[in-house]
């Protein structure tokens, strides 16, 4: 499931930017286009964040924020070019919950979008780490999932997949999978280790049809 950001700013040049750099991050960035009827393009997309410029064709950004907050307690960043204190707190004050004046880098816009999301939907959303199609791993618990369906994994291989995908295309040495694994119960040896790759690969052939785990002679494995 991919975070829906709803992003209310007429600027045209200005939206399709953003939105461009936020789906390369994965998110699913959609533009309001009729700004007499905010609310109704918002109950359509069922967003998870809400965007908002302050200046705005017909109403301005206090009373869209205004309206969304009477039907919804969704977040919502205000993104303006005015910079004075008033502002900001009208926006705060109006049910906004962060405000980031323009012009600004974009990397900090999917800073603030990504801590609102960890606040709001830390118990409901991990960050999915796509390995191929279909097939992604849910940081936090390290669960992996081919077509929808769970890969039952033991402690140990958990461990291995999270690491290679943390670390994804980079090789990572029979080393350091070792030194993540000492910290485990069981005793880790090179054989063990060598063993341990070698079952979790099948399953992996099993669950998802795929070779994932690739080797780099005389380093250690990757996922590509």
């Amino acid at each position: 499931m991919k975070m829906r950001i709803f992003l209310i700013e007429d600027d045209k040049a200005l939206a399709d930017e953003i939105q461009q750099f936020l789906e390369k991050w994965g998110y699913l960035a959609m533009i309001a286009e009729n700004f007499e009827d905010i609310v109704s393009e918002f109950l359509s997309c069922h967003p998870h964040v809400v965007l908002m410029d302050v200046n705005l064709p017909f109403y301005d950004g206090y009373y869209w924020c205004g309206k969304i907050r009477e039907i919804s307690e969704i977040p919502i960043l205000f993104i303006s070019s005015k910079n004075d204190d008033r502002d900001k707190i009208m926006a705060i004050a109006g049910g906004g919950d962060d405000y980031l004046e323009k012009p600004f880098h974009l990397e900090l816009l999917k800073a603030k979008i990504d801590a609102i999301l960890r606040r709001t939907y830390q118990y409901k959303v991990r960050e999915r780490i796509y390995l191929g199609e279909d097939i992604y791993l849910e940081q936090g618990k390290a669960l992996l999932f081919c077509s929808g369906r769970e890969v039952e994994l033991t402690k140990s291989e958990k461990k291995v997949m999270e690491k290679l995908a943390e670390q994804k295309p980079k090789v990572v040495t029979r080393e350091e999978l070792m030194m993540e694994l000492w910290g485990m119960d069981e005793f880790i040896s090179d054989g063990t280790l060598t063993t341990l790759v070698s079952r979790l690969r099948n399953k992996l052939k099993i669950y998802c049809g795929t070779d994932l785990i690739m080797t780099k002679k005389g380093q250690g494995y990757f996922i590509a």
